[in-house]
């Protein structure tokens, strides 16, 4: 009997995840129209972190999901910093940001159209993927008004061990905003909503992810380069992690 009410669980604490962000888009929306636009990102993101952060305090109550991010603390007030992950699942973003107040996020361009979806990213200064040059500014931007740029190189979860191929792009937006990168490895056994997993499937329990801070890298012009530094820092101190299908 205990799978089945674990499966209940776990299916609840995504329901009041999903009807959480739900509510809390619905109010921000409005608040990013009214609010300027400097209050509202500040509001924003410290409203999302103390979210994630209820949330995974809660979690952890239930037994089903535990995450260890204490790592992060030293960070929780340094802006003007590029932080890179490695992605193993869905829910490493709400990892990082329940301990990073100061943080935002390149989202999906689809999912800030909806407008039930739209409204804590656009109060919080979340940028778009798909306006190119529009979206290096953005983030350039932020990062010189002292917020911290959450980013996942892979640009997917992870599919191939120990990481997938760096794409370009984050070492371009350190060296124009003149930001360091700090790396963070996330580290977990469970293939819980890694790529392909399905929401509906029950994997082993305790769900357990370790956050754990890397190697530190300066800008550089040749951008090339670093982009090379950093993924073969993500190669070497990745620790071996367990991949599962369907």
């Amino acid at each position: 009997m205990l799978r089945p009410f674990q499966w209940l669980l776990l299916q609840a604490l995504l329901l009041i995840l999903g009807l959480a962000s739900l509510g809390w888009n619905l109010i921000a929306m409005p608040l990013f129209l009214l609010l300027p636009r400097r209050v509202g990102k500040a509001l924003g993101r410290a409203t999302i972190a103390e979210g994630y952060r209820a949330y995974w305090w809660f979690a952890s109550l239930t037994g089903l999901l535990r995450m260890e991010a204490q790592a992060l603390e030293p960070l929780r007030e340094e802006g003007g910093l590029i932080i890179v992950a490695n992605h193993p699942s869905l829910l490493d973003a709400l990892m990082l940001v329940a301990r990073l107040p100061r943080s935002f996020c390149i989202m999906k361009a689809s999912l800030l159209n909806n407008p039930f979806l739209a409204g804590g990213a656009l109060l919080a200064g979340y940028a778009r993927n798909d306006t190119g040059h529009g979206m290096i500014r953005k983030v350039v931007d932020g990062l010189r008004e002292g917020g911290q740029l959450v980013l996942f190189p892979e640009g997917t979860r992870t599919t191939q061990a120990p990481i997938n191929p760096f794409r370009p792009g984050v070492t371009m937006i350190a060296k124009l905003a003149n930001a360091p990168i700090q790396t963070v490895f996330i580290d977990t056994d469970s293939p819980y909503l890694g790529k392909g997993w399905p929401l509906w499937r029950l994997p082993p329990i305790p769900i357990v992810f370790t956050v754990r801070l890397g190697e530190r890298f300066a800008p550089s012009e040749d951008a090339a380069a670093l982009l090379k530094q950093l993924e073969q820092s993500f190669v070497a101190g990745m620790k071996p992690q367990r991949t599962s299908s369907p």
